[in-house]
């Protein structure tokens, strides 16, 4: 949806305290998690008009999101 955050703890809730293990546990998944949060970040600020990036460069960003959100789902359901 426009405009709207997907950070991961909202996203899947069933996972925060297993999230939370992970992110002082695991360092590839800290470094995962903190890249996925960077990018959902600035992805907000162009769905909200704050940057103005090209269409191309913004369908980018939300692919590389997504495969992040994959690996990060991918490392909580088999830990």
């Amino acid at each position: 949806m426009f405009g709207e955050k997907h950070d991961l703890i909202h996203e899947l809730p069933e996972y925060k305290d297993q999230i939370h293990k992970l992110k002082v546990s695991d360092r590839h998944f800290a470094r995962l998690f903190d890249e996925y949060h960077e990018l959902d970040h600035e992805i907000h600020r162009i769905e909200e008009g704050i940057e103005t990036p090209d269409d191309a460069y913004i369908e980018e960003r939300k692919k590389l999101r997504l495969h992040l959100k994959d690996q990060l789902v991918a490392m909580l359901t088999t830990s």
